[in-house]
């Protein structure tokens, strides 16, 4: 039977527009969330659910965004998750990148540091708000 065993949450900005953080480096992570999920009672089969959000102002131009989650705090620690939203040239409001993502089987040590960063191709990307990172461990 599936135990529940630990829930965090990072939440940087709660409401739109609550902040203007723009990305000032092309292709450098920026962090925007981070958890510690405690593991005492971790039985077999540890498994991590992520969620979150992240909201920018994307420039008049073709912009990539990618949204990197690492096992660690930095961004050269064990990657477990990425993905990269295009939007075009046409897109005048802020966009929100909403995303979900697991780690299975974890390596188990007291507790479980999960990052998560946005990087950008494109200078003019200003991170606005909401920006949420959450993630739940279970076992079996």
């Amino acid at each position: 039977m599936t135990q529940f065993i630990d829930s965090r949450t990072s939440q940087n900005a709660s409401f739109a527009n609550s902040i203007s953080i723009p990305i000032t480096v092309i292709n450098t992570p920026q962090l925007f969330g981070q958890i510690g999920l405690l593991t005492a009672g971790t039985g077999t089969n540890p498994r991590v659910v992520f969620s979150g959000t992240i909201s920018v102002q994307v420039p008049l131009a073709l912009v990539g965004l990618t949204v990197t989650i690492v096992r660690g705090t930095v961004p050269t620690d064990p990657v477990v998750y990425s993905a990269t939203s295009t939007f075009s040239l046409s897109v005048l409001a802020p966009q929100i990148i909403n995303f979900t993502a697991t780690d299975f089987n974890p390596p188990i040590t007291p507790q479980l540091t999960y990052t998560a960063f946005v990087s950008s191709n494109l200078l003019g990307t200003v991170r606005v708000g909401p920006e949420s990172f959450n993630g739940q461990l279970y076992s079996d």
